[in-house]
């Protein structure tokens, strides 16, 4: 029987940098050889530890980037965090391509078994969607869908095993702002990149008749027409809300054999859309998980897949590490603009870009946005940036590309589906209960504790790399391969538990009235 390892109670991840990470709680006094110091107070896990004395005003590095200024002296082997680390307005060299490369394609890319349409695009799962043009038609889409839900009518679908389902996509907005506004534009792309998006077999499109959010106006921004894969139709026309529940459930009814008819086939990992997402982050999210997927991604496209990152403001402080990737200048300085435009956004609202991280993100042992973005962006991997999106926009590039959008992760995730993502990879530190329908999702947690606690909630546990059990290759290589089988079919925790309906969130920015 082979001794348990020891797992080291810091992490140092740069020669350069002034702090290191605590894997498990250390009390004040204990002496930390490797460093040569000493803790000054209790050491949460996840948390900094200063290496060196620091005088007050001082960068402080970690990744041997800037994390913050001491806002006042710190002696070695004290505490960083909130109580005297502070923000700052850290000047990039954005290099713009500088560190860009050729990616190093694989001779015999991998396949999945996917489901290809008839018109060429390829899905991951086949649903029947129903969306709601605005929150006033959303009980009449619930209760339509709900005459599917297999846990309390199986008989209703009984007869389509190949369908995963029908399921409702409401949302709280639609009305009470200006139809010619750019929020409204943002809310009618996202609605009509579901209405398209591959993973449904078929959608109907209910609204209530009166609202600002007209249907014909989706329609026609989305290039859209009614057919027998695409039905509309609103409570007012149809004469009230039990009348429009009979007149859906008979649209679906009539959808189903047809949405049946396909089966998976073979499908290069090339038609792979992967968005990527972190939520509930710690101070272990850019040492296990984040980089573990980021290895993932240089394998799903040095298969000639797709990845997308985005969440504009959680990488703010790290952008230059994205500019320096990026295949052209006109991509670099696309992604400049997103983040200028945040930086004005958030300041025209009385906000700060540092108003995140969160309270749990705070908790683990993140203390300014530009540790966490540094963090946050390891998801992208290595490879160029090809492409920068506004938020739903369909993404056509092929490769790591980035999408516009806030750090909330449902209305982050929400965008990326709409761009054509067919399935969703996201990590958690603090622990994450999200799923993102029709897009299956998979979660990572970066640390044992967090998967022990919630496991039924997480896919993989990627604290075994603070443990010495694997290293970020391996976990990535195993990333990867969890991507090819739940798009091949298998189901993921989140899905298996139900979620992803009411993470549906599009994006409103304008003033409702």
């Amino acid at each position: 029987m082979s001794a348990p390892k020891t797992v080291p109670a810091i992490i140092r991840l740069r020669p350069e940098d002034d702090v290191i990470i605590a894997t498990q709680p250390i009390p004040a006094g204990t002496v930390l050889s490797e460093e040569g110091i000493t803790t000054q107070q209790d050491i949460p896990p996840g948390h900094k530890i200063a290496t060196r004395n620091i005088a007050a005003g001082e960068a402080v590095r970690r990744y041997n980037q800037i994390i913050g200024l001491a806002s006042v002296a710190i002696p070695a082997g004290s505490h960083i965090h909130v109580h005297n680390l502070a923000m700052t307005d850290v000047q990039m060299d954005h290099a713009i391509g500088a560190d860009a490369r050729n990616v190093e394609m694989v001779a015999e890319p991998a396949s999945f078994m996917g489901y290809r349409r008839p018109d060429g695009r390829v899905a991951t799962r086949n649903y029947i969607g129903i969306i709601s043009s605005v929150n006033c038609s959303a009980r009449v889409v619930r209760s339509i869908a709900d005459h599917f839900r297999r846990d309390i009518r199986p008989e209703s679908l009984a007869d389509f095993p190949n369908v995963d389902g029908v399921v409702a996509l409401t949302h709280g907005i639609g009305c009470a702002v200006d139809s010619k506004s750019e929020s409204m534009r943002i809310v009618r792309r996202t609605l009509a990149g579901f209405a398209t998006h591959p993973n449904f077999a078929a959608v109907l499109f209910i609204g209530l008749g009166c609202e600002t959010n007209q249907i014909s106006e989706i329609m026609a921004q989305g290039g859209l027409a009614e057919g027998a894969k695409l039905k509309a139709f609103t409570i007012q026309d149809q004469g009230g809300t039990t009348k429009t529940i009979e007149h859906g459930v008979n649209q679906i009814k009539a959808m189903l054999a047809d949405a049946n008819a396909i089966a998976r086939q073979p499908i290069p990992v090339s038609e792979l859309v992967v968005g990527l997402q972190c939520g509930g982050s710690d101070g272990y999210s850019g040492i296990t998980a984040n980089p573990a997927l980021g290895h993932a991604v240089d394998i799903l496209v040095s298969h000639g897949g797709t990845a997308i990152l985005s969440e504009t403001p959680e990488i703010y402080g790290a952008e230059h590490l994205l500019t320096r990737r990026a295949e052209t200048q006109e991509v670099g300085e696309k992604l400049i603009a997103r983040i200028d435009w945040w930086k004005e956004h958030t300041a025209r609202n009385g906000a700060e870009m540092n108003n995140n991280p969160s309270a749990g993100n705070k908790a683990g042992g993140l203390t300014t946005i530009l540790e966490k973005s540094l963090g946050a962006v390891a998801k992208a991997g290595t490879t160029n940036l090809r492409g920068v999106y506004e938020y739903a926009e369909p993404v056509t590039e092929h490769g790591m590309v980035f999408m516009d959008s806030p750090g909330y992760d449902p209305v982050s995730a929400t965008g990326q589906v709409a761009s054509g993502a067919n399935l969703i990879c996201f990590t958690t530190g603090r622990g994450s209960a999200f799923g993102c329908v029709p897009a299956p999702s998979l979660k990572f947690s970066t640390n044992t504790a967090t998967w022990k606690r919630q496991e039924d909630d997480m896919d993989l546990n990627c604290g075994t790399i603070i443990e010495g059990e694997a290293t970020i290759e391996e976990l990535g290589e195993t990333i990867f391969q969890m991507m090819i089988d739940c798009a091949s079919g298998k189901k993921s925790k989140s899905e298996e538990l139900g979620y992803g309906q009411d993470e549906f969130v599009p994006w409103q920015i304008g003033v409702v009235t």
